[in-house]
């Protein structure tokens, strides 16, 4: 298979209009009667892919993956409404074997790579539940791939064997260039991702998804870490007013700020 062969990895969570809220026992968020949708980050990666293959890039196929409950085949089913040409559920018990710890899915994401011979990974920097930032990185570690995170802009030569990613870092942008094979993760300002239409929305559902297991993977989501408790963060407290500027002086000393 030539061009470029793109996976999508996509994760449902809380939605981000959503406040969270610590369940009962302090040791997770509650999820139960939430709304959850596709993460935004993610909504970027599919963007991104879609648009690459609308700027007539070489690009042969789409494939959006995701593993979670059985639910998490609403985001799939999105995914292929905005374009994706098919996808592969990974069940996973979340309720019985937690959340996916970040190593975990960057094995299954290194293994769906070699099985399904891609040669570009295009995922969100991020999700917004875990915020832990770390699964692109792992991937391209697995994998031995070139790695540009926090894209901002995504630029393919015509062949589509070089891209150059812009990305914003402290004080302004950096500019790198590489081959593929390679792992982009996304960032906000990429883009603005497309709603899909009611058509498309209809010919996702018959858009092929593959259901599959970690087993079928040989994947281990045995968990190495274990959140000990969950508490929301202290009420801020209100301002106050001084008059002047001594005023202000003398209330930063009273607070031990000065």
């Amino acid at each position: 298979m030539s061009g470029l062969r793109i996976l999508v990895p996509v994760k449902r969570v809380i939605d981000y209009a959503v406040k969270p809220r610590v369940n009962k026992s302090q040791t997770a968020i509650e999820t139960t009667g939430v709304k959850h949708s596709l993460n935004p980050f993610d909504e970027l990666s599919i963007e991104e892919a879609i648009r690459l293959r609308e700027r007539a890039l070489p690009v042969s196929d789409i494939l959006a993956l995701s593993a979670g409950p059985a639910k998490s085949a609403d985001v799939l089913r999105t995914a292929m409404a905005m374009g994706a040409d098919r996808s592969i559920h990974v069940q996973v018990d979340t309720d019985k074997e937690g959340d996916l710890e970040p190593l975990t899915v960057a094995k299954l994401l290194a293994k769906v790579v070699a099985e399904e011979d891609r040669n570009v990974v295009i995922l969100g920097k991020q999700s917004i539940d875990d915020d832990a930032h770390q699964t692109g990185q792992m991937l391209a570690g697995l994998l031995g791939w070139s790695q540009a995170t926090q894209a901002s802009k995504v630029e393919f030569e015509k062949e589509g064997s070089t891209v150059t990613v812009t990305r914003e870092v402290d004080g302004g942008t950096e500019t790198l260039r590489a081959k593929l094979p390679i792992v982009i993760t996304t960032d906000l300002r990429l883009n603005e991702p497309r709603y899909a239409s009611l058509p498309n929305i209809m010919k996702a559902k018959k858009k092929p998804m593959i259901k599959k297991t970690m087993e079928d993977y040989g994947i281990d989501i045995k968990r190495r870490f274990k959140t000990v408790k969950v508490v929301e963060p202290p009420p801020r407290q209100g301002g106050g007013k001084v008059e002047d500027v001594d005023g202000m002086i003398g209330k930063l000393k009273e607070l031990g700020a000065l």
